[in-house]
């Protein structure tokens, strides 16, 4: 059943049941995401263009609280592999320290620059008010927001992954009703042959942001409330005070991998930036195609959530046969799985994009950068999973220097020579991203086959 130290199938259960909850939240999660922008987009290219816009500070926001997320994982999975209960149920309680912490300055700092955003977006002027109004809604409830994140990743650290699948499925579909009732006004709906009165608000891109707001204030509080109630990582009856014991190793973790989401995160910013310069039509061009791209990186998400709590495991439990076991597993099977979605995404990427636009140079555009970015598709996997075990392992300093060389050497240089000194447009920009990608497999492999990954190498 098993080659020493090699592919090992009787870990396969133990990956999947880690990994399709992830999957399956993921899913849902884009599956709302691509009813939103759908929903969006059926009010116009400016609608689609002014929620956009902001996309990607949405995404360095986020990214910052996933970042000390992984610095609890990594201390929990080894607390709980070493079998140190008492130790993870208190690191539990710090987290909670920290997501309120967390959680009252990002809402600061949001709200003050809500009206900034937009202008340091390069968006549109026409649209720069209405993304403004939309990314102050959306950022009201942070608090809740970093809950749900800093929190669900205390709680897959401890080998629950279904308990944030079921809280983001129902949050997703709260998010797709309140969409239906306040985006779009009072109307009569035909169903069946008989004609339905449907109740709306008729707030249009105001109506998604505060539809989106209400779920995640559900979301934090459910997440709240799962993890008190927890069996295994309660942290009902323990200090809530600052414990430097646990913060600091959690930190030094967390720090190399915050400076990475940053540095990456704003990258994407500057990025998204360059291409609002380009217009309307390009911007609304790259947010549907990331959005329909989103849906194709489930399967390597749900692998570095399995492998970051798998690798923490076995190196808490000093186990190095099951580590490189792990590694050697879990790796040709994420880049199966991201061939077979690279295939699905290049044949599926008209109809996807005819979903969201009925604008037929938006359809163009998105069409083909999302069958240029499908063959590179497979090697990001790699640098996915990779990334996942030394999170797990607590070596997060090479994973930070590489994103950042990739980010800003290549997407980001690259980028501004293409499009604001050649004059060249949104194909040129999404060559780079790949450009980017394609250099991230080859760091990420010759540092997996080298063995610096792995904490017990001597070499």
């Amino acid at each position: 059943m098993r080659r020493e130290n090699g592919f090992d199938r009787s870990m396969l259960g133990t990956v999947f049941t880690l990994a399709w909850p992830t999957m399956l939240e993921q899913l849902t999660q884009t599956a709302v995401q691509y009813i939103d922008t759908a929903m969006v987009g059926s009010l116009g290219t400016r609608a689609t263009a002014a929620v956009g816009a902001t996309g990607t500070v949405n995404w360095l926001i986020g990214s910052v609280v996933s970042a000390v997320g992984i610095g609890f994982l990594a201390f929990i999975a080894r607390q709980i592999g070493a079998g140190h209960a008492d130790r993870a149920k208190q690191a539990s309680a710090q987290a909670c320290i920290v997501t309120l912490l967390m959680g009252c300055l990002l809402t600061a700092l949001t709200q003050f620059a809500a009206r900034r955003v937009p202008v340091w977006m390069q968006a549109d002027p026409e649209i720069r008010d209405l993304a403004a109004r939309y990314f102050r809604i959306i950022y009201l409830p942070m608090l809740f927001r970093t809950a749900s994140i800093l929190l669900g990743t205390v709680l897959r650290s401890a080998g629950d992954t279904r308990t944030p699948m079921r809280i983001g499925m129902v949050v997703n579909g709260m998010n797709v009703l309140l969409n239906f009732l306040l985006i779009y006004p009072s109307r009569s709906v035909s169903l069946f042959g008989t004609t339905v009165f449907v109740p709306g608000a008729g707030l249009g891109v105001e109506g998604a942001a505060w539809a989106s707001a209400i779920a995640f204030i559900y979301g934090g509080s459910a997440m709240i409330r799962a993890l008190w109630k927890h069996p295994a990582i309660s942290p009902k009856g323990l200090s809530f005070h600052p414990d430097p014991t646990i913060l600091r190793p959690c930190f030094r973790v967390a720090l190399p991998n915050l400076a990475q989401r940053f540095a990456t995160s704003f990258g994407y910013v500057v990025f998204a930036s360059m291409i609002n310069s380009l217009g309307g039509i390009s911007t609304a061009a790259h947010t549907i195609a990331n959005t329909v791209e989103s849906a194709f990186y489930i399967p390597g998400w749900g692998m570095q959530t399995a492998a970051a709590t798998l690798s923490g495991n076995a190196y808490g439990a000093r186990d190095h046969d099951r580590l490189k076991r792990l590694g050697r597993t879990i790796l040709p099977l994420e880049v199966g799985l991201m061939v077979l979605s690279g295939t699905l995404l290049f044949l599926l990427a008209e109809p996807l994009v005819r979903i969201f636009s009925s604008d037929e140079s938006v359809i163009r555009l998105g069409t083909t950068v999302l069958r240029m970015v499908a063959v590179s598709e497979p090697f990001y996997g790699v640098p996915i999973v990779v990334e996942g075990l030394m999170q797990g392992v607590g070596k997060t300093t090479a994973p930070f220097i590489y994103n950042v060389i990739g980010m800003w050497g290549i997407r980001i240089t690259g980028t501004w020579i293409c499009t604001q000194q050649l004059g060249l447009g949104l194909v040129a920009a999404w060559g780079c991203m790949i450009g980017h990608n394609l250099l991230l497999f080859a760091v990420f492999t010759w540092h997996y086959c080298s063995g610096h990954w792995d904490p017990f190498h001597s070499g």
